[in-house]
């Protein structure tokens, strides 16, 4: 999951758009590892995670508004998966004590050091 991290702050502080081959395969690499690894997620990878799903599927939403055709169609499918993601993480850290607002200062935290990163 760190890769994938690692990998959302890249983009996220580029300027230009990654083309939809580039942010399909980021984004099937991404349902992978979820699909695969995510009941053994510690407290940190779960912030991890959910920061990569919500940050994808922001951006998979705004491209399907923005894109005609099957790209378009690709790009809701994508956020409507990820948002069943988001879901669950966001549960579990609701369940470890975390409340929304916590959420949304962590996430602002996680921006900062992406943004941070590389500059």
């Amino acid at each position: 999951m760190q890769s994938l991290y690692d990998q959302i702050q890249v983009y996220l502080n580029m300027e230009e758009e990654i083309p939809f081959k580039e942010f399909n395969s980021y984004y099937q690499k991404v349902i992978k590892e979820l699909g695969n690894s995510h009941e053994q997620f510690d407290e940190e990878t779960l912030w991890k995670a959910l920061f990569i799903v919500e940050n994808v599927m922001s951006n998979a939403e705004g491209r399907a508004k923005d894109t005609k055709g099957n790209e378009g169609k690709k790009y809701a499918k994508m956020a409507q998966r990820l948002q069943l993601w988001a879901k669950n993480f966001a549960t579990r850290l609701g369940q470890a004590g975390y409340t929304e607002d916590d959420i949304n200062e962590r996430f602002n935290t996680m921006f900062e050091e992406g943004a941070a990163a590389n500059s």
